[in-house]
């Protein structure tokens, strides 16, 4: 079996939706693992002028996953879900955010996620975002490119920090 969840050729065949989370998983995955061998400090580093840190990152995808599929899918308010009311509010790091405690969030987030989408089907409505009526499969599109990205900012990040270990 493939480390890849989508490069299991039970999937190549499956039906969209498994294909879908399939993906999801992966990216989820490696955003979640990209705060493994990292010391606190290090998962804390700002090497970019923006908010993102590597902890960060992490932490903004819980907020992702709390929007898509809980705000989305449930019409919960930000505030009834404890989520901050913007997306570069969420990557601010609170005294007490570890590694540790961020990537149990994230976890328990992406669980969420899956059982609030276990019922639905890739062309059911979500009506709970502020641009309308949503199909989920363009809710997990949506997804797929954010975490796809964040993926490729934490890599990035990574890169920078092993080359500052490196150097010494």
């Amino acid at each position: 079996m493939s480390a890849f969840p989508s490069m299991n050729p039970g999937i190549f065949a499956a039906d969209l939706k498994a294909q879908f989370e399939a993906f999801l998983d992966e990216h989820r995955a490696a955003l979640h693992g990209c705060l493994d061998g990292l010391s606190e400090q290090e998962a804390r580093a700002s090497l970019v002028p923006s908010r993102t840190t590597l902890l960060g990152l992490v932490k903004h995808a819980t907020f992702v996953e709390k929007v898509w599929f809980d705000e989305a899918v449930t019409r919960r308010s930000r505030q009834e879900i404890g989520i901050p009311a913007t997306p570069d509010e969420s990557f601010v790091l609170d005294y007490g955010d570890t590694i540790a405690s961020v990537q149990a969030a994230y976890r328990q987030a992406c669980a969420e996620s899956r059982g609030r989408t276990a019922l639905l089907g890739v062309d059911d409505l979500v009506t709970g975002n502020r641009r309308g009526p949503l199909p989920l499969r363009w809710v997990y599109l949506h997804m797929l490119r954010e975490l796809a990205q964040h993926c490729g900012h934490a890599d990035i990040l990574r890169e920078q920090i092993f080359a500052a270990r490196a150097a010494g």
